[in-house]
């Protein structure tokens, strides 16, 4: 190439702006200089002379023609016609057309032919693309360059594979289906995409804006239209911050990073390190409210991330964009574009009359689309729903009157229409903006209303009763189950004239909806759908008992998923209000009290953990009997606590009782029974009686493999301390294959980095010690302490204790100086 003369002029539309990008990196990387307009002139360049001057010269003119590339209300009319013309006149002038759409070409376009790079695999649109500019610009190559983009990449991406074209997935992905009546937005979309390309660091940009004006379908749109530059794409919902540990546990496992069963914190820090590594990704964070909540969230890499938030202050964490109303002509484009017989007067009364707010345009498009009404019966509906709204005196949590307005009158229509469905909508109003597993409803629909109930348990018919819900745009109705946006369910929250009714009867859905079970991993997925509207609820003041044990369970959820952070302040929530409520001896207040007790006991507060259950042992005696299975269970957690703080007679004498109670309760063999027998042996074995402590988790584990199975987790914990119990009598062989078995065992059903996986790991690296394997014992505490770090922190009590195993281990190979520096380092004693 001889320079600026023969540098081609990219002509295209703020729309087609990802096409544009694509076919200005792969021209460049065969060695030919571009221009475009919003990337290569600077703020404050005169737009218009900008663009006459590059029409004057004898640049090649590349034009990426599109429907809107062809609207003749659009500024690039302007521009191919100049060229048109310049070809009539001198036919040397250089005029590159490519289709980027399947738009028609008729009147001056008709003779002329136009490649295709829309439809086609990566590799033949990049072909299309150069061999398009060769035969205009120059037949010859200017250097032996590749032009072919790369395959598509696998989910790990690569730099230098440049960008796909527009309109090709990434290959991981979880974005919803693009919004079809997205309209206008386009110079916002490139100024947003100019300030993520353009920084060097870390890309965060937040969007922000009151509910309405469309700041999730603004992101959602800027993911799709430029979904080519990433090889990432992942949506997080943010509104409840407790939960996005739990998204990015399943991105890592997503990407392969960790195994099923691993605890969320340490499945999110493996996503966050991988992102460290990797480019070209993009998280949208959408409807965070709080930056001191999200911003430790946030990844680090060379990759960009997306917030959208009501909350303007992200100072410090992300540079915030202002997003605001529709402009009117951006109203107006949307309604025409959708219902083509409005006038232009008639637009402009509907959209000052929705106040160009997004959704509320979006929402009116649905609703006259599906009933036909004139605009002056729906203006004249809207007033009539406002006055209402306006003269109850409610707040409205801050949504614009019109909005309301909009989404009440399009529920009563729904309601008329179909009685189940309007049934169905107010239902999930009262549930989180996640999907809502619809099973919800249709395992229990005798605790629905009429005519609900009937129309649940017939699968065709609620089949049609959800896309109801679609079809009037108060929902999106997905695979998973309907997500309801959370400015609608507000909306319907506030405005239903009998919450009462369906707040009770979601309450029963969810009590009735949670599994019993929460120890196998089996159950998780379920527990990770239900959380989101166990916590849309309000758990705190609910007087369905069921659904207090249900929230209880689900904190205990969190808690053996190791999720420390989010389990720890909701248990003490809820057992503050339910004690406030309902009197510490009510059950549900004793069961979270045991979740919380056992919370403590995984921190390390012994002591807390001790007083909680040692109440709620007086409690249950007093309420329950000295024999009840919660009142023995709960005996037995004490007992725990007692030989953690070091009282092994108190605790000792409290599982010979215990045990004793059990078996001439219940029997031998019953597993309440067995696990008071693992307990009992474990104080045996701190009191240094380490042949009946042997003796009796040798029949314990005996008993529980035949009645309870090999891998089931209580058979593996006895599995576990009788290999203890071997290797403090110094049958270390024997040991070391009972510690191995279990730890295999452990791993395939929780995962390595479960917190029990890594404490039977920390017992298999003693063992192998004490028979001198040294290396092997090292190389163990090394991943055991590597996994707690990332899981827990280095502050945590069990990190500080695998820190001291590895310096004991590095001492037994001489290596004294890592081993100091490593007691140096967490602060511990010299010798431990």
């Amino acid at each position: 190439m001889d320079g600026v003369a023969d540098r081609i002029y990219i002509s295209c539309t703020g729309r087609d702006r990802a096409w544009a990008e694509w076919a200005r990196w792969h021209l460049g990387n065969a060695g030919y200089e571009t221009e475009l307009d919003v990337v290569d002139w600077v703020p404050g360049t005169n737009f218009v002379e900008a663009m006459n001057r590059a029409l004057r010269r004898d640049n090649p003119l590349l034009v990426l023609l599109s429907a809107a590339y062809l609207d003749p209300e659009r500024f690039t009319t302007d521009e191919w016609t100049a060229r048109l013309a310049q070809r009539r006149r001198d036919p040397s002038a250089k005029l590159i057309p490519l289709r980027v759409e399947n738009v028609a070409l008729d009147g001056l376009w008709a003779p002329i032919v136009v490649p295709d790079v829309f439809g086609l695999s990566p590799d033949k649109a990049a072909t299309s693309l150069i061999d398009a500019v060769r035969r205009v610009v120059d037949p010859a190559p200017p250097r032996a360059v590749s032009a072919v983009s790369p395959p598509y990449p696998d989910a790990r991406p690569v730099v230098d594979h440049g960008p796909r074209p527009p309109g090709s997935s990434p290959a991981v992905w979880n974005l919803a289906r693009r919004n079809p009546s997205f309209t206008g937005r386009d110079g916002m979309l490139n100024r947003l995409h100019d300030a993520l390309q353009g920084d060097h660091r870390v890309a965060v940009q937040a969007l922000h804006g009151m509910g309405g004006v469309g700041k999730t379908q603004l992101a959602l749109e800027y993911a799709h239209r430029f979904a080519g530059e990433y090889d990432l794409v992942w949506w997080i919902p943010s509104e409840q911050p407790e939960l996005i540990g739990d998204h990015l546990s399943f991105l890592a496992r997503k990407l392969g990073l960790v195994g099923a069963g691993t605890p969320i914190p340490e499945a999110a820090e493996a996503v966050r390190e991988y992102l460290r590594q990797s480019p070209r990704w993009l998280l949208v964070f959408d409807n965070a409210e709080d930056r001191d909540q999200l911003a430790p969230w946030l990844p680090d890499g060379p990759g960009h991330s997306l917030i959208t938030s009501r909350n303007p202050n992200w100072t410090g964490t992300a540079s915030a964009v202002n997003v605001d109303v529709f402009s009117r002509e951006e109203s107006a484009a949307l309604l025409h574009t959708h219902l083509p017989y409005l006038t232009d007067d008639d637009a402009d009364r509907l959209a000052s009359a929705l106040g160009d707010l997004p959704l509320a345009v979006g929402q009116a498009v649905d609703l006259l689309a599906e009933t036909h009404l004139t605009v002056d019966a729906y203006l004249a509906d809207l007033a009539s729903h406002t006055a209402d709204l306006l003269s109850k005196g409610r707040p409205l949590g801050g949504y614009p009157v019109s909005l309301a307005a909009t989404v009440t009158l399009t529920a009563d229509r729904l309601c008329t229409a179909d009685p189940a469905a309007g049934q169905l909508l107010y239902l999930c109003a009262r549930l989180g903006p996640e999907p809502i597993p619809t099973d919800l409803f249709t395992a229990r629909p005798d605790m629905l209303p009429e005519p609900l109930n009937l129309v649940a348990s017939r699968p065709v018919a609620f089949a049609r009763v959800l896309g109801q819900l679609g079809r009037y745009g108060l929902a999106r109705v997905t695979d998973e189950g309907p997500i309801l946006h959370r400015l609608i369910q507000a909306v319907l929250r506030d405005t239903v004239s009998d919450p009462a009714v369906h707040r009770e009867t979601v309450e029963k859905l969810l009590a009735a909806a949670a599994p019993e079970e929460v120890i196998h991993p089996q159950s998780w997925p379920r527990w990770s759908a239900l959380v989101p509207h166990l916590l849309a609820v309000d758990l705190a003041s609910t007087d369905n008992v069921g659904l207090r044990y249900a929230a209880n369970t689900a904190a205990y959820y969190l808690m053996i998923r190791g999720d420390y952070s989010t389990a720890l302040p909701l248990t003490q929530q809820l057992h503050q209000a339910w004690t406030d409520r309902h009197g510490p001896d009510d059950g549900t207040t004793s069961a979270a009290a045991a979740t919380l007790a056992g919370l403590h006991r995984e921190l390390g507060n012994h002591q807390q953990a001790h007083d909680l259950n040692e109440a709620n042992l007086l409690r249950n005696r007093r309420y329950l009997g000295f024999h009840h299975p919660d009142t023995l269970a709960m005996a037995g957690s004490l007992a725990f606590d007692l030989v953690r703080l070091g009282r092994l007679e108190e605790a000792l004498q409290l599982t010979t009782d215990t045990l004793a109670r059990s078996r001439q309760t219940s029997g031998d063999d019953d597993p309440l029974t067995l696990a008071l027998a693992t307990v009992h042996a474990g104080t045996l074995h701190s009191l240094g009686r380490y042949e009946e402590a042997r003796e009796l988790d040798q029949d314990t584990l005996a008993r529980q493999r035949r009645v309870l199975g090999d891998d089931h987790p209580n058979t593996l914990v006895s599995a576990n301390n009788l290999a203890i119990d071997l290797d403090k009598l110094g049958e270390y062989e024997q040991a070391r294959q009972l510690s191995e078995d279990a730890l295999a065992r452990q791993r395939r059903i929780f995962g390595d980095d479960h917190p029990l996986s890594l404490t039977y790991a920390a017992y298999l690296a003693a063992v192998l010690e004490h028979l001198g394997e040294y290396e092997q014992a090292r190389d163990l505490g090394e991943d055991i302490l590597n996994r707690r770090r990332r899981v827990f922190g280095d502050e945590d009590p069990k990190t500080r204790m695998a820190a001291g195993d590895l310096a004991v281990y590095l001492d037994a190979l001489n290596r004294h100086a890592e081993a100091d520096d490593l007691r140096r380092q967490f602060q511990l004693e010299p010798g431990i």
